[in-house]
């Protein structure tokens, strides 16, 4: 396993980035914009050290956060996300979001922490009984 970023929703994302890579003093290393979502992902990591990332979500229509809503997730590669989530299902944890795509999957941990899973490399060919499972509460 491998940990890959935590993300955190952004209101300002200009505002964000003079707190984060000016002030901070992280380095941008990725932006990408999703016009037919409405939001960008901007990835900062701290000077010479790009295994550990911040994501930056900016949803444009969102104004505010309240309830913790802006804390996303923490995100970890994993090289088998089926044998992940069997092992997971195995110790009593629900799978909100299932890898039905063979690629991504969520869970929250005790204290309700959202856990993103990520196929290392390629998505794997979906499989049962992931690829049929719906999703389960909110991830």
């Amino acid at each position: 396993m491998k940990y890959l970023h935590t993300m955190v929703r952004v209101a300002d994302l200009d505002q964000s980035l003079t707190f984060y890579r000016d002030a901070l003093g992280l380095e941008v290393v990725r932006k990408m914009d999703n016009p037919a979502g409405r939001y960008t992902l901007l990835y900062l990591a701290a000077p010479g050290d790009r295994g550990a990332e911040l994501e930056l979500t900016h949803n444009w229509d969102e104004h505010a956060y309240t309830g913790g809503r802006n804390f996303g997730h923490l995100a970890y590669a994993v090289p088998d996300i089926y044998a992940a989530v069997q092992r997971l299902t195995d110790h009593g944890v629900t799978i909100n979001r299932p890898p039905r795509d063979g690629h991504m999957a969520f869970v929250r941990s005790p204290d309700g922490i959202s856990i993103e899973l990520l196929q290392q490399g390629r998505p794997l060919p979906p499989a049962e009984p992931w690829a049929s499972m719906p999703n389960s509460g909110n991830w």
